[in-house]
């Protein structure tokens, strides 16, 4: 793991999240990993932290999660704008090589038996809190975050310093067609601290 990678406290894990970015969700079973792009993730809760993400039944990396019951969720950066795109329009099933094709490099956790992306912002270990009904139905998973880390040169302290960090680090976020936008400019409204902590 990088130096750089630090771990977040869970009752600020909701962050790394809020801002809306496209992730990336990956999964493990059986010596296999894949890796796919998700437009539609958000936090849920806050103790313990929960988010949501669909999963497509088409998709390999649902099958290996579905296995296991385990996942990340990460956060890509403007740097892996192409990456993310490939990730998200190959499948696994069709092209057995699509990480090695997309550039996508892995690396490990102690204590996680899953595939953490390099070069992302952030990243969300996850169970999977059974919702058969919602997951069917909808491909809504529920994951609930067992360990956080993120990049320290774009988060810190509880906070995104996208403002401060190179460009290259800024999250990404996807329209439709192949067409994303990078996070903007910081703007900040009055806040009471006390709250906001």
């Amino acid at each position: 793991m990088d130096s750089h990678i630090a771990p977040v406290d869970m009752k600020k894990a909701y962050r790394l999240l809020n801002h809306g970015p496209t992730v990336l969700v990956s999964g493990r079973y059986d010596g296999v990993d894949d890796v796919m792009a998700a437009a539609w993730s958000c936090a849920l809760d806050f103790s313990p932290p929960k988010l949501t993400v669909v999963l497509d039944k088409a998709t390999r990396t649902r099958a290996l999660i579905e296995q296991t019951g385990t996942f990340v969720i990460q956060v890509p950066t403007v740097a892996q704008l192409q990456l993310t795109h490939d990730v998200g329009t190959v499948s696994l099933a069709s092209d057995p090589d699509k990480l090695q094709r997309s550039a996508v490099k892995l690396f490990d956790i102690d204590g996680y038996d899953l595939p953490f992306v390099a070069g992302c912002s952030a990243w969300l270990a996850c169970k999977v809190i059974p919702e058969p009904h919602i997951q069917q139905t909808y491909d809504l998973f529920i994951g609930e975050v067992v360990g956080a880390w993120a990049d320290t040169r774009v988060f810190e302290n509880g906070h995104w310093n996208f403002e401060r960090a190179d460009p290259a680090l800024r999250s990404l976020h996807y329209i439709a067609g192949g067409q994303f936008y990078a996070i903007g400019e910081a703007m900040s409204a009055v806040v009471d601290p006390a709250v906001n902590a």
